[in-house]
Parts: structure tokens; sequence; C-alpha cells
């Protein structure tokens, strides 16, 4: 790999500041007697396995999924914060990577797609009409590949390229990534909008469902 044009203390400064901002809103307090539903753990529970999936198969990979846009859509940023450092956390100690790596995948597979995808959810609220379908292909299909479409190409500026690749195929790669997360977010989202709502801490009935 080239050397990182963006210092491991740049790194450590975005991950304090999201986790302070995640706990200056208290987002616990919207959970349930219950706790958060069981969808919304297993997506957590996933995240280790699937930031770390080519430890665990000893295979080179241009980018694992991410899966924190799905988390972001059923349970909000703030709760998605707090969740991906103990993620990050587990995946280092079980897939022996060192903690520099393991910054690196808790700030590009965690807290940027989460970060932008907060911001983009802003947008389409704001900007678009309130509409189920607008929420399914815009904020969740189209806004998962944008999201980590913008932060793979980020990757690549912050932390260079594989000597074997060259910067087309790596970025083609993880556009590519992109879409498989797409896929799998807008599919998902889909089909928690039509059976189960509550599942989507981002979703509701009486703002995106057309009024008479």
């Amino acid at each position: 790999m080239t050397p990182h044009d963006v210092s491991d203390g740049s790194l450590m400064v975005v991950v304090l500041v999201c986790l302070v901002g995640a706990l200056l809103v208290r987002p616990w307090r919207a959970l349930g007697r219950d706790g958060p539903p069981w969808p919304w753990v297993a997506c957590w529970a996933a995240l280790p396995v699937l930031w770390g999936v080519d430890r665990w198969a000893n295979s080179v990979l241009i980018q694992p999924l991410s899966c924190v846009p799905l988390l972001v859509l059923m349970a909000g940023w703030p709760l998605t914060m707090l969740a991906v450092l103990p993620a990050a956390v587990v995946m280092v100690l079980m897939g022996g990577l060192d903690w520099q790596e393991g910054l690196h995948r808790l700030v590009w597979l965690g807290l940027m797609p989460a970060a932008a995808g907060l911001g983009l959810g802003w947008l389409v609220r704001r900007c678009l009409p309130h509409h189920l379908f607008v929420y399914i292909l815009v904020r969740a299909f189209l806004g998962t590949w944008l999201v980590m479409a913008v932060t793979g190409v980020m990757r690549y500026w912050s932390e260079g390229r594989p000597l074997v690749l060259s910067a087309d195929d790596l970025i083609l790669a993880r556009l590519l990534t992109a879409s498989g997360e797409a896929f799998l977010t807008g599919m998902v989202a889909a089909i928690f909008v039509a059976f189960r709502p509550q599942w989507l801490a981002t979703y509701s009935d009486r703002l995106y469902l057309p009024r008479d």
C-alpha cells in the first residue's frame, strides 16, 4: 500500500467526535423496555464478521461489505455510532488485525458511511416528496450506493491502493461493491416497510405514506 495521507491521529479525532455527538443525543432513551428489535441486534452482530471477512476467508478483498447503511435505517445514526465501536473491537480481537487496520476499517466501513447516510437522509426528507417509494428507492437503494461509492473513493484518497492494482481497477471494484450493498439494503428495507415498519427507526407511515 502507498503511505497513508490521513494520519491515525486524524482518524481518532473523527471517532471521538462521532461518539461524543452520539452520546450527547442519548439515543438509548428511544428504546423500549424490551430493548432494540432482534433484527437490529442481528445486523449489529454481523458487523465484525462482514468487516473481517477477508481474514476469515484468508482471501484479499478490495472492500468488505459495511452493512452500516442498513443499520442506520434500522436504528438511526446515534445508536449506530454506539454500535460500531464494539463491533470493530470484536473484529480486531477475533480477526487478528492490528489496531491501526481496525481503526481504518472502523472509520471507512462504519463511521463515514453512517455520517454520509445521516446527511443524505436529511436531504431526502427536506427536498423530495414524502412517499414510501422515495424512502425505498432513493433513501435505501440509491442512497446506499452513493454513500458507499463516495466513502470508497475517499478511502482510496486516504489510504492509496495496493501496488498490484491500478487506480481505475480499485475504484471500479469499490463501485461494484457499493452496488451489491445497495441491492441488499434496498431489498431488506422494502421488506421491512411492507411487513415490519416498526423495525425501521427512520421510517414512519405518517411521514411517507401519501395522504388523501
